[in-house]
Formats: C-alpha cells, structure tokens, sequence
C-alpha cells in the first residue's frame, strides 16, 4: 500500500522530527555539577518512533478518505455519532444522566483532595467552554479575548471583598452583570467586523484590561495582585481547606448542570435559532427580518457573563489573583475546548474541557514529554475528526404537504 514516495516523506519527517527534538531529548544539562549529558539512544528512538507513527497516520489517513468516499456514494450525511444516538432514547439518556450525577456526587469521596481540586478547575473550564461557546459555536462570532470577562468577574469579587468585605453570594451576581455589561461595551465597535478582523479587535481588547490591571496599580494592586481573597461560605459555617475544596467542587457541579439547562433552552429558543442563522450567513439574517445589532449583542453579553461568574468562583478557589492568571493562553484555551469537542455541540464542549484540562495532568507521569504527547494528540485530533468530539447536528426540516382529504 506504501509506496516509495511515502516512504521517502515518512524518513524525511523523522529526521526533521529528530532536529526539533534534538535539545529536548538528547541534551542533558546538569546545572548543579555544571555537566552535559549526551543521550544518543534517544535519536534512534526518536527516529525510528516518528517514522513508524508517520507511517500510521498516512494509513489512517488513507482509510478515512476510502470510508468518506464510501459514505458520499451511500447518501450516509446523518453526522450523528453513538452518544447522539443514546441520548435521543429517553430510556438511555436517563440512565447516562443518572450514572454521571452519582459519579459526581461520590467522586470526593473515592479521591484525595487533589484530584477533587482538579475535577473543580476542569468543570470551571466546562461551563467557561459553554459560555464561549455561545459566542463562538452559535453566534460564530471569533473572540480571542473571551479571557477579560474572566478577569472583570475575578477583580470584581476580588476588589469588593478587599475594599467592602462582600462575600462570595453577594458579588456573585453582581461580577456576572458586570462582565456582561463588558460584553456589551466590546459589542458595539465589532458590529461591523466578521473573520480575521473581529478577532484581532476581541484579542485587543482582552490584552487591554490585562495591561489595565497590572499597570494600574492604585486600583488593582498592579502585578502583586490581591491575596487572602475569602472562601465561600455556608451559612457562616467555618470551612477547613479540605472541606473548602469539596464544597467548591459542589458548586462547580451545580452550576455545570444549570449552565448546560440554560444554554439548553437558549439553544432551542428564538434567539438561539436567531444565533444560527447569524452564523451560517449574516446577509441573509438580515434579510430575514432578525435584528443583527440586538442578536449580536445578546451572544457577547450572555457569553460574557458566565465568564464573570465563573471568574468570581475562580478569585474565591484560590484565594489570590493577579493579573498573570488572565493572559492570552487562557482565551486560547477555552477556545480550544469549544473547537476540539465540536462548535455549537454542548456535549462535545463538556468533554473537550474534561480532555483539555485533565489530559495535561495525568500526564505529568512522562515529564518534559507530556506537552509532546499532548501536542501530538491535538494534531491528530484536527487531522481525522476536524469536526470535532461530538459534532453538532445541523437541523432539518422535512415540508410534508396535507392529504387533501383531511384538508
């Protein structure tokens, strides 16, 4: 099946893979004993593993092209994977509900503290990919600084509690409202802007609160950020650390099923629909009659308040923020999330942010490897399956006209 050609571009990427890699895999510095240690075993490894992998992916990638082929001559365009299919019986889909709460439910009382800990930052993710998610998957509008809104509602519980002593139930809220009423600020000056354009303005604007929080110093403590930022409380029961991990935990789990509930409906609802039609061709929306202005505006400021309230449970988790924790990587991430689980699947979303965020920490066993391992999945990832985890299910709509008779 491999033909000459192949294999020639097969050893080709090898030696190249082994050039990039040379400093990582092969040069050992002691800094300590001012040594350097030359691991030359690691080339062959390096080559001969590129080389077989290579040779895997063009396989692969060889089936994919025969099965899509196939599937174009058979009329197959259905797009709905197993978990799609499971979930439309009422029967199964209550029993996956029910199986993922109760494992929720008992996950802090089968794992230590850490893996709680974990578990809570990845649903933080989940319900930060949703919001986004609304932006990017629904409306199709490409933000690249989903991250200021996470930064408004993080200083804002941050700032009121150092300043007014607020809790955590009193600036939840009102850390959601202000992050929308910033969503809506960056809406009007992208209106008109589509594609490349509307991200290069989004990305801006999430680099300016960044810069406006550290340099400011008078107003958010500048680059030293603001520490001993209070817990939630419970009824003002006092919580130990342990007890705050798991009740935190807790909240993440509400909040993720309120979140999949709400942007549920709106998906369903006429503005959802509106969201849609925006994305697949904002000329003819307008044409429509939908108010692209309005429709717009709805998905930043929706988006952008689930990342304020989340960025409040963020500043109450760790006690500390600072304008480090909100810089271009955290946009790139969430936007990851919503682009490998599936645009405008909430499904897909979910279990893109459990694979994105835990995947980097259960790989932590293979070292200065893992990011190598984790890049390399991402590859692969996009390569075979572009639209996503779990795609979503474009709508049809069948016109069956009335029997005369009954007419």
């Amino acid at each position: 099946m491999f033909t000459l050609q192949e294999l020639k571009r097969s050893a080709l990427i090898s030696l190249w893979f082994v050039f990039l890699t040379f400093p990582i895999m092969v040069v050992k510095v002691n800094s300590i004993e001012k040594t350097v240690q030359w691991r030359w075993m690691n080339v062959v490894y390096v080559l001969v593993g590129s080389f077989v992998l290579s040779l895997l992916f063009r396989y692969f990638l060889y089936r994919k092209e025969q099965q899509s082929g196939e599937d174009e001559q058979q009329g197959d365009n259905t797009g709905r994977s197993l978990i799609h299919r499971l979930l439309i019986v009422p029967k199964y889909r209550n029993m996956i509900y029910g199986v993922l709460l109760g494992t929720a439910v008992v996950f802090p009382f089968l794992t230590s503290s850490y893996q709680v800990n974990i578990m809570t930052t990845a649903l933080m993710y989940v319900v930060l990919g949703l919001g986004l998610n609304i932006v990017v998957g629904l409306a199709g509008l490409l933000d690249l600084g989903y991250v200021a809104f996470y930064a408004v509602g993080a200083y804002s519980y941050a700032l009121l509690n150092y300043h007014f002593g607020l809790g955590f139930w009193a600036v939840l809220p009102i850390g959601g409202l202000l992050a929308a009423m910033f969503g809506i600020l960056l809406g009007f000056p992208v209106l008109r802007l589509r594609g490349d354009y509307l991200a290069i303005v989004t990305l801006g604007f999430g680099e300016i609160i960044r810069l406006v929080l550290e340099n400011w110093g008078g107003f958010s403590q500048g680059p030293s950020g603001i520490s001993n930022i209070s817990r939630p409380g419970f009824f003002g029961i006092e919580l130990s650390l342990e007890m705050a991990i798991v009740y935190i935990y807790y909240l993440m789990v509400l909040f993720v099923i309120v979140t999949i509930f709400l942007v549920n409906r709106l998906q369903d609802s006429r503005l959802g629909r509106a969201w849609i039609a925006l994305r697949e061709d904002e000329i003819a929306c307008q044409a429509m009659g939908i108010d692209k202005i309005k429709t717009k505006l709805a998905a930043f400021s929706l988006g952008a308040l689930w990342a304020g309230i989340i960025g409040v449970v963020f500043a109450a988790k760790t006690t500390f923020i600072n304008p480090a924790s909100f810089t271009f990587l955290e946009s790139a991430i969430i936007l990851s999330i919503v682009v490998l689980g599936g645009m405008g699947s909430i499904i897909g979303v979910i279990i893109g942010a459990l694979v994105l965020i835990l995947l980097p920490e259960y790989l932590r066993a293979l070292s200065e490897f893992r990011m190598l391992a984790f890049g390399a999945i991402l590859v692969c990832m996009m390569v075979f399956r572009p639209q996503g985890i779990i795609a979503s299910i474009r709508r049809t709509y069948t016109y069956k006209p009335r029997n005369r008779d009954e007419a």
